[in-house]
């Protein structure tokens, strides 16, 4: 087997959502979803592991196991409570965890939204109510000019398909929608929204910006099946492939294939092993997914910003690394980093390779 290495400057890092981690995110859309009687959620997020107060000896975690990079979200339902007021006391919060990060010298990478939304923002309709792309553009700025000098990478969005699909189509996130229309909706104001604040986040900061995105290597088992996949990726990637066409990176995220056939969706195929999670042990697909993301953006610089599984036996987790990074070389992303001074554009001189 060949050895393959990484270049210097390789940013190895790992990623949290503020309402998963922090606790006590009462504010947002998500705690009333936990809470709601008829909830799919096994249990309320509560104290989570107090990472909000926890984050000094969290970060310094992160530096001793050697990755150079982390991915939080400020939780907007903190820093803006109510319509309009906004939380100096928790634009404070997220400006000492960025300090924290350059002291242990870890890149602060800053997601503005990751999945939540304050219960305010909900109620006036949320991500289907016209005003959606203004009222986080407010919120963007008010973060950016609080954290803009600290910021190493934006992340506008963390997966907005995701809450779009889940949230709007399929009923499994808040606000519990099953409606084509609203999911279509919902796309199209992420989609506004990303645009109205990058040229925000670059006026206050030198940063680079983009979004990352849920994806999954669609596998047709036949040509009714490949109709479908097509018809899946329309409404769930295409839009924010379109959208980070003109972005500093765009973060691919995956886990697994997709299966597809005359009827849909179809379970795993039998003989394949799968996770925890009941998907396939499929490493493969970020490889799949990269290229895509590469020729569907026309060629905008890609960092793989979520990638692994979810298992108990490290060896399967180790396999699943070895083979989803071999992978990840072979595309050249190894060579879009953050390795230049602060605020670069993330280059690449090998990525032509995976046309």
């Amino acid at each position: 087997m060949a050895v393959r290495f990484f270049p210097s400057g390789f940013r190895w890092g790992t990623a949290t959502a503020a309402h998963q981690v922090e606790g006590n995110n009462w504010a947002n859309d998500w705690w009333a979803w936990e809470h709601a009687p008829a909830t799919v959620c096994l249990e309320p997020s509560g104290d989570a592991c107090d990472h909000y107060h926890r984050y000094p000896e969290d970060i310094a975690m992160l530096a001793d196991l050697g990755f150079n990079s982390y991915r939080f979200s400020v939780e907007w339902s903190r820093i803006e409570p109510e319509d309009g007021e906004f939380s100096r006391a928790s634009l404070d919060h997220y400006r000492r965890m960025a300090a924290c990060c350059h002291e242990n010298g870890i890149d602060a990478v800053i997601s503005l939204h990751h999945f939540t939304s304050p219960r305010w923002f909900a109620s006036a309709g949320g991500w289907v109510a016209d005003d959606a792309p203004a009222l986080f553009t407010r919120f963007v700025e008010n973060v950016a000019g609080h954290l803009g000098d600290l910021a190493t990478r934006w992340c506008t969005f963390n997966e907005p398909n995701v809450v779009a699909t889940l949230g709007h189509l399929a009923g499994r996130f808040p606000p519990g929608l099953r409606d084509s229309g609203m999911r279509h909706k919902a796309n199209e104001m992420f989609v506004a929204a990303h645009r109205a604040a990058v040229p925000v986040l670059k006026a206050a900061s030198s940063a680079p910006v983009g979004l990352t995105l849920a994806m999954r290597q669609m596998w047709p088992v036949d040509a009714e099946g490949e109709e479908r996949s097509a018809h899946y990726l329309a409404g769930l990637e295409d839009p924010y492939l379109e959208a980070a066409r003109d972005d500093d990176y765009i973060g691919v995220q995956t886990y697994s294939r997709e299966r597809v056939g005359a009827d849909g969706v179809l379970p795993p195929e039998e003989g394949v092993e799968t996770t925890i999670m009941g998907y396939e042990f499929w490493p493969e697909s970020l490889e799949h997914t990269i290229r895509r993301a590469w020729a569907e953006t026309n060629h905008t610089p890609i960092l793989v910003t979520e990638n692994g599984i979810a298992a108990t036996d490290d060896t399967r987790s180790r396999a699943s690394t070895t083979a989803s990074t071999c992978g990840a070389t072979r595309t050249g992303v190894c060579s879009t980093t953050s390795s230049g001074p602060l605020g670069t554009r993330p280059r690449s001189v090998s990525l032509p390779s995976i046309e």
